[in-house]
Formats: structure tokens, sequence, C-alpha cells
């Protein structure tokens, strides 16, 4: 029987690497998929070459995703047994403050990038027993997050698909989740130039390897159904806060947080 596989986007880096290297210390086959092609490369030949599968993709670009996706299900000898959309990037700043391009940059990674990669791969999850997509949204998806504006509405555009597959997609045996922190220790927002002030009152309190843990967990959860994952207390107890109280103090709490 062949190993169970995961596919894998921005696996250079943060999140997606931990989670690569989670996932293939415990017999995953991973597929390694990022911009930076030179970083999976050697990624796969410090995790094995034998443990993985590694190339360059753009997320954006749907014919290299669904062209990856079908590359990765043939060297997995024909299974996909789930899928991390994990590819993000990000700006910081007063909305004006950050050229278009860059906004609309946000959004052909961040949304567009995971709509491809669903797009193209139910045919393949379809094809596998219990094959699941795990997709990378944020804490910024639970109330809209000033100075990561652009960034935020993606979150809650991912975190909106994310709800609706997890109900098409019940009719093909198919999983779909989610997984929600707040800050994270990954060069993305430890390279930002000018951290927006809720950066620094909530602190970083999450690392990668962290969040690598969550997928693992959500990946092999048998219990009630679930749909949402708020790693870390931190972030269970804002998702908690945002929904018991009224719209008016989530609003004022999240302007004092972020010092607008």
């Amino acid at each position: 029987m062949s190993r169970p596989a995961i596919f894998i986007t921005g696996a250079a880096a943060g999140i997606g690497r931990a989670t690569a290297e989670l996932f293939a210390a415990r017999g995953w086959l991973v597929g390694l998929y990022d911009v930076a092609d030179g970083a999976v490369e050697a990624l796969r030949q410090q995790l094995g070459a034998e443990r993985c599968v590694a190339g360059r993709l753009d997320a954006s670009d749907a014919e290299a995703f669904a062209a990856a996706l079908e590359q990765f299900f043939q060297a997995a000898g024909g299974r996909l047994d789930l899928l991390f959309n994990c590819a993000g990037i990000l700006a910081t700043g007063d909305f004006e403050s950050i050229p278009l391009a860059r906004h609309h940059r946000i959004v052909e990674v961040n949304l567009r990038g995971v709509i491809n990669g669903c797009h193209a791969a139910l045919p393949y999850l379809r094809r596998t027993p219990g094959a699941q997509v795990i997709n990378m949204a944020s804490a910024s998806a639970i109330y809209g997050a000033p100075a990561f504006a652009s960034y935020s509405a993606t979150k809650f555009a991912v975190r909106g698909l994310t709800e609706a597959l997890n109900i098409e997609w019940a009719r093909h045996g198919i999983r779909v989740m989610d997984v929600l922190p707040l800050f994270v220790a990954t060069p993305m927002v430890n390279n930002v130039a000018n951290p927006p002030a809720s950066v620094g009152r909530l602190g970083v309190l999450l690392s990668a390897a962290d969040i690598a843990r969550v997928v693992w967990r959500a990946a092999h959860w048998r219990w009630w159904p679930r749909v949402h994952w708020y790693p870390g207390w931190q972030t269970k107890a804002f998702a908690f806060v945002q929904k018991c109280s009224p719209a008016w103090l989530n609003r004022l709490s999240t302007k004092i947080v972020s010092g607008y």
C-alpha cells in the first residue's frame, strides 16, 4: 500500500516548511511546492529525496497548479490524501499607503491561489478515500484587522470558501477545514519592516511548528465535525470573545488593540 500523500503550497519556509518536516518525519509522501524552487529542492534533499516531490509553483497560476497536482498525483501512486493550501503573502500599514498592485497581488496569491488549488485538486481528492483539504486562514478572518486590510479580506474569503466546500464536498467524502492563528513567528511576520501596533500588543506567541502540529491533528481528527481550528489559547480566547460580545464591543476592542 502506498504512503499517504500531502501536497503543500508555500513549502519553502515558515508554516509550510514546518508542516512538510512533520509529515515527512511521520511517513507521508510530501509535495513541496513554492515559487522558491531552489529552497524546496534543498528541503527535499534534507528530508530525503525518497520522501518528497519538489517543484516550482506560483499558486496564482491556475495552469501551473493543475500541472503540479497531476505530477504529484502520479508520483504518489494515484492518491492525494491532503491538500494544504498554505502559500500566502502579506503587506501591512494604512490601506492607502500600500500600492494598489500589492493589494492585487495579495488577492492573487492568498485567495485565487486557494481557489486554484481546490478546483484543480478535486478530481484527485475524489479518487482518494478519506481525502481532505486544509486551508491556511488567519485570526484576521474573525474580525477585520486594521493595518492588514487586504490580507484580512482574503482570509475572510478563504474562511467562507472553506465553510461552503466543507458542506458541498461532503457528498464526495472530502473534509475541508481551515486553520486561523494569530501572529506566528515566521519570515512573513518577522520580516515586516514596520510591525503594526497589534503585533507588539498581542505578541507573537505561536511558532511554525505549533501550526504544523495543529495541521497534523486536524488531518487525523475523527470525532465530531470540525471546520475551524484556532491554534493557541490566545486565538481560542479571541474567537470565543468575538462570538459572545456585541458588535460595538468587538469593533472597539479591535480598534484599541490595533492602535487606531
